[in-house]
């Protein structure tokens, strides 16, 4: 599918909800559970996804739109949830990023981006020159892969308790 605006910020107001749904009310051996080592729980995909809210996707096509590739992004901590999430409950994590997506897409419709603005591109720090809409689409699929993360973490809490049904589960191995 080719990335299409219209198409893709429905999904990207639906992400808070369906998180809101999958992890409200549970309690804390579903949300902040993980698989061991240094994998992320829940609780902290979602501290991941507000720290992002704020540093990456607008900033950076604020970025892309005023100065190309002549301006580096900046760089972001994909661990600032380890820090700023702390002291906070799943609920109020969860509002957060439905108060900062909120902004963040009416931010997106003001800038009335054309086909041309989508094809501009700005320069990441690791992965050299990014159109526009590649940043925007991956806004996108970011938030489908940690919504997959989310389940597949909740899922392998029962890895052992599915017994013979494992083989038929994808989602546990």
């Amino acid at each position: 599918m080719e990335f299409n605006l219209e198409m893709a910020i429905p999904v990207l107001e639906r992400t808070p909800a369906t998180l809101r749904a999958m992890l409200v009310g549970l309690p804390d051996e579903w949300v902040k559970s993980n698989e061991g080592g240094d994998s992320w729980s829940p609780f902290d995909v979602v501290g991941h996804l507000v720290a992002l809210e704020r540093a990456d996707w607008i900033p950076r096509a604020r970025i892309i739109l005023e100065h190309g590739t002549a301006r580096e992004f900046n760089p972001v901590d994909r661990f600032a949830m380890f820090t700023e999430s702390k002291g906070k409950t799943i609920e109020q994590l969860i509002d957060e990023l439905a108060r900062l997506r909120q902004e963040n897409l009416a931010q997106l419709r003001a800038l009335n981006l054309t086909e041309a603005d989508l094809a501009r591109q700005g320069r990441h720090p690791a992965l050299g020159d990014v159109t526009l809409a590649t940043l925007l689409a991956t806004w996108v699929a970011h938030d489908l892969n940690h919504i997959h993360q989310i389940a597949q973490t909740m899922a392998r809490q029962y890895r052992d308790a599915v017994g013979v049904w494992r083989e038929y589960l994808l989602i546990m191995d």
